[in-house]
């Protein structure tokens, strides 16, 4: 007869973090929950191997500073993930073993010595971004003789009006859409974070157009973006579709293939965007649903053209040379700074 095994501390630690403190105490989104449950799923099979353990029985005990570091690292060495990526796994550590010293004080040690493991810095990458014609291109090779083509047409349009994440757009229901003036699209983002994002005529006039085909009514809370089964394409989907079109548009523009680009970059090329027409700072923080403006900030030193614009405006400095004799003596050196 086999015995039943009991839950350990660290069952138990996690069966409440995923299904009462992130959800019901702390209220974060799906999304975070799979984030964080990702995260702790790669954690447990490292361990478990790095213990010669099955899942099942590894407990707190197993849990040691050195371990963490070490999964750490195999993510960057052998899963080949960025250093943010590696910041955003060790977040998710920090986030359990922090609930866990609250609930377990006989680990408390042990969840202070995790949560002492620092994030590591990473190089900051320039901002890549798809100017006006570039955004163009793109568009211009897409296939609107079919009806994918038409839909994906219809997608990054949207994406560039809004400057929505993949998720937010893929997200929206016929009902988030108001395709009557004033036009704009509901968006739900990070923290379910709800924001009205207006739309352009032109951009209006397409969401219509592509409801009209497809057979959307306006009032439902059926997908915009779906696939040929009216199943909402996946944030892996809109990754696909980008890429082809990224690639396609690289035969007219040459200089698109020196750029590293993402579907994140939609959104920066729209912050740009916005940006060189004049929009302020503030505005275009509400826009993109950034929670703070100082997010936003990032997109006044990437644009190269206003960076010339700029010095073209600056005065020049004095460039004629020292006179030799101005430092024969204290009393001279210090006019001759002031007057720098």
């Amino acid at each position: 007869m086999t015995t039943m095994r009991l839950p350990n501390a660290l069952a138990r630690a996690l069966r409440d973090f995923f299904s009462i403190h992130l959800p019901g105490l702390r209220g974060v989104s799906p999304h975070t929950v799979k984030s964080y449950r990702d995260t702790l799923v790669l954690l447990l099979r490292f361990v478990a191997e790095h213990h010669g353990r099955h899942v099942v029985d590894l407990d707190f005990e197993h849990f040691e500073t050195p371990v963490i570091i070490a999964f750490l690292d195999h993510l960057e060495d052998k899963r080949h993930n960025s250093v943010s990526t590696r910041n955003v796994r060790l977040a998710a550590v920090h986030s359990f073993f922090r609930y866990a010293a609250q609930f377990h004080p006989d680990c408390l040690e042990r969840c202070q010595r995790i949560l002492a493991i620092p994030f590591k810095r990473s190089v900051t990458r320039t901002i890549e971004y798809l100017e006006y014609e570039e955004i163009q291109a793109v568009l211009n090779a897409i296939n609107r003789a079919t009806a994918d083509g038409r839909r994906d047409y219809v997608l990054i349009a949207t994406l560039f009006n809004t400057g929505a994440r993949v998720q937010e757009i893929v997200d929206i229901r016929a009902s988030d859409l108001q395709l009557v003036r004033p036009f704009h699209v509901r968006l739900f983002g990070k923290g379910r974070k709800e924001r009205l994002c207006p739309l352009w005529m032109e951009t209006a006039e397409l969401l219509g157009q592509h409801c009209v085909e497809r057979h959307i009514d306006l009032r439902a809370t059926v997908p915009v973006f779906a696939n040929r089964n009216g199943v909402a394409l996946t944030r892996f989907g809109v990754r696909y579709i980008l890429r082809k079109y990224f690639a396609q548009a690289q035969a007219t523009i040459p200089s698109m293939a020196s750029k590293r680009l993402h579907p994140h970059s939609i959104r920066h090329s729209t912050a740009v965007h916005l940006l060189k027409a004049g929009v302020d700072l503030s505005t275009i923080s509400q826009w993109l649903g950034h929670a703070s403006v100082n997010t936003t900030n990032r997109y006044a030193t990437v644009d190269l053209e206003m960076k010339r614009e700029a010095i073209l405006k600056a005065k020049p400095i004095d460039s004629k040379p020292v006179d030799s004799h101005a430092w024969r003596n204290d009393t001279t050196i210090l006019e001759w700074l002031e007057g720098l």
